[in-house]
């Protein structure tokens, strides 16, 4: 069955983008940067790699925040992975839109969004995009696990992981370490 995963990168101040997020800038300033070790070439880039791979692998579905989908439209050129559909949690509901790559946005509320990747994803995971998506699923009690790419860079303001929820995580394995520290929770039941 899948699993609801959020997979971030985030910066040592808690921010998943920089500050003055916009379309020009859709990470923010200097948010750009928190991406960098996908390319694999830092110190320890094969670890970096490998984690970026199996990341891809694992992706069957994907839950995404309205925010991220308004301003990641443009640059993704369709669905953030090609031919995986993505379902953006929203309260302005409209018709599915074909991504120029082949996967399908669907629009819906945060329960009906989730349940509906879930389905869709079958035993591949659904990976959430957005910080504050994240944080609803998180209170809602439909995430159930998070996977932190923990940048060694300071933003100083930007869009925060998490704004005052309270949540008890439980570490999964080692961290691997590359150019970022890659690592993962699960969240136990409420």
């Amino acid at each position: 069955m899948a699993e609801v995963v959020l997979d971030v990168s985030m910066s040592l101040d808690g921010f998943t983008a920089g500050p003055n997020v916009r379309k020009e800038e859709p990470m923010g300033d200097g948010g750009e940067q928190l991406h960098e070790w996908m390319a694999g070439e830092g110190p320890d880039g094969a670890v970096d790699t490998a984690v970026r791979q199996e990341v891809d692998a694992s992706v069957g579905a994907a839950v995404i925040g309205r925010r991220t989908f308004d301003l990641g439209l443009g640059p993704w050129g369709g669905t953030p992975w090609p031919g995986v559909p993505g379902f953006v949690v929203t309260h302005r509901t409209r018709g599915d839109l074909l991504g120029d790559n082949g996967g399908t946005f669907a629009f819906d509320g945060l329960r009906d969004a989730a349940r509906r990747a879930e389905e869709a994803a079958g035993d591949k995971d659904v990976l959430v995009l957005g910080a504050d998506v994240a944080r609803q699923l998180l209170m809602a009690g439909l995430l159930d696990e998070v996977r932190i790419h923990l940048v060694p860079l300071l933003l100083g303001g930007g869009t925060p992981l998490f704004a005052g929820e309270r949540a008890r995580l439980v570490q999964q394995g080692r961290p691997a370490v590359g150019s970022v520290t890659h690592l993962r929770y699960r969240v136990p039941e409420r």
